[in-house]
């Protein structure tokens, strides 16, 4: 879980994609590079994000406005993600 101490020093604004990841990649499980996944997700607007992980697998987060999801994701899917005003944050 993140700690007060965190800080990130990159914000992406995230444009839900079922298929493309934050990075602008697409996801494979056998890719030979692998998407770099944000340390947290930062969520402005209240509903549900479905996050997907790097191993493909996802979860779907009900959340209120101003939440920070700490969680290693590599895209949100379109499909049943409701909350808006959604950032990746990185520590780079």
């Amino acid at each position: 879980m993140a700690q007060v101490s965190d800080y990130y020093n990159k914000a992406v604004a995230v444009t839900t994609s079922n298929t493309v990841n934050y990075d602008g990649s697409t996801y494979a499980a056998n890719a030979a590079t692998k998407a770099l996944p944000a340390d947290a997700l930062f969520v402005g607007g209240a509903g549900v994000v479905v996050a997907v992980f790097e191993s493909g697998a996802t979860a779907a987060f009900t959340v209120a406005a101003g939440t920070l999801l700490p969680l290693k994701t590599i895209r949100v899917n379109a499909t049943s993600t409701t909350a808006s005003l959604i950032n990746a944050l990185y520590q780079v």
